[in-house]
């Protein structure tokens, strides 16, 4: 009796974490890749520094997420520590940073995902690259070979969709998928881990691509994050903005002006900067304002901001430099964003991620309708999903026959 065959679509880190699964558990394994080869996506992530997964503790861990009852019982299962000995099962070392981020020894993603593609084809995985999935009709793909511009029909016993979100879409998800569902099975996509717009006046243009250094930022107060931030030419970037994306989304979806906080000199109190801030005939205000802790940019984000009526008023000047609000204009495109926010509806899938609507089809990755922030928890996320889908297909068949 030949092995069931299973169709994962998708090359990325969950599909090929799906594709693990089963092909230890002897089925026939089929990954379609549109692209000529696989993670695209992953091989650009890891170009200035893999950043695999995080070691702080789990309970914190998981919070990171924006649906953490639907994650936790999977990234439980396939922690940071899961992580770690899976790449060590490659061959690959990997070590934890000042900050808690977990990389490879060699920082970069190729050797990792060369062992990882080795080990697959040695578990007799079929890849086929170039192969685009043109429409999927319960458990039958129609299938296009870009190399041979031939079109055919496949039938799988059963379908993995890891086609990956719509950010980035030059390197392969392209959001093609979301025709195979129905739109309401799909909470729409937002830009996620992504800077932000704000159009500065001419005045801004000498600090583009300057930090802000160790400032506070917020939109509630009880979820402050320290850290740097770029000011770019379209507004701001940096992964403390990434950390407050969600918080500023939830201001759009409830139709309330995207507004961000900042704190420029958090290790000061209101008062002791207002001593500081404090007008002096022998000094110039710049002057005044760089003593008291304010470097040329942050000088200028303050000219830039605030009313130049208070700029002699150290109290009040003070109260707006450790409250400085900044009026956005929303996301960049969402082509450019880190990854997304919005897919597959937690609802419409069974504990299992399969479809409840096509019990061929389970999915699994960034097209599900999940988001967290940068700092590894995007792929640990992504491997977890892919070894849940992968253990519900085998759970699906053993069970149907």
């Amino acid at each position: 009796m030949p092995n069931k065959s299973i169709a994962i679509i998708g090359a990325g880190p969950a599909g090929l974490m799906a594709a693990e699964v089963l092909s230890q558990l002897n089925y026939d394994v089929h990954v379609f890749e549109q692209k000529p080869s696989a993670a695209r996506k992953f091989l650009m992530a890891g170009k200035t520094g893999l950043n695999i997964s995080h070691a702080e503790p789990i309970q914190q861990f998981i919070q990171r997420y924006d649906q953490v009852e639907w994650l936790a019982p999977w990234i439980k299962k396939w922690d940071a520590h899961w992580v770690q000995n899976w790449m060590q099962g490659l061959g690959i070392n990997s070590y934890v940073g000042s900050s808690g981020r977990i990389f490879p020894v060699e920082m970069k993603a190729a050797p990792l995902l060369r062992a990882w593609l080795k080990r697959l084809l040695e578990q007799h995985v079929q890849f086929h690259y170039r192969h685009q999935i043109l429409d999927l009709n319960n458990q039958t793909l129609k299938i296009k070979d870009l190399a041979q511009s031939l079109e055919y029909e496949q039938n799988f016993d059963a379908i993995i969709l890891a086609c990956g979100a719509v950010s980035w879409s030059k390197l392969g998800s392209d959001g093609a998928w979301q025709r195979w569902l129905s739109q309401t099975e799909i909470e729409p996509f937002q830009a996620s881990n992504a800077g932000v717009e704000r159009a500065w006046s001419q005045f801004m243009q000498p600090l583009f691509g300057e930090p802000l250094k160790r400032v506070e930022a917020w939109v509630n107060p009880l979820h402050k994050t320290a850290g740097d931030i770029v000011i770019s030419h379209y507004g701001l970037e940096s992964g403390l903005i990434y950390k407050q994306g969600r918080a500023l989304r939830e201001q759009i979806k409830n139709q309330q002006p995207m507004q961000l906080y900042l704190d420029l000199l958090p290790d000061q109190s209101i008062e002791q900067l207002a001593k500081k801030l404090q007008p002096s005939k022998k000094q110039s205000l710049s002057n005044v304002w760089r003593k008291a802790g304010l470097d040329h940019v942050k000088a200028n984000l303050v000219r830039e901001l605030v009313d130049k009526s208070i700029w002699n008023l150290s109290e009040r000047l003070a109260q707006q430099i450790k409250n400085l609000r900044i009026t956005l204009d929303g996301f960049r495109p969402i082509e450019e964003a880190i990854s997304c926010a919005g897919g597959v509806k937690s609802e419409v899938l069974t504990e299992q991620l399969q479809l409840k609507s096509n019990p061929f089809i389970f999915c699994c990755g960034e097209m599900l309708d999940w988001d967290a922030p940068t700092g590894g928890y995007l792929l640990t996320a992504c491997f977890a999903t892919g070894r849940a889908a992968g253990e519900g297909v085998h759970q699906y068949l053993v069970n149907k026959s």
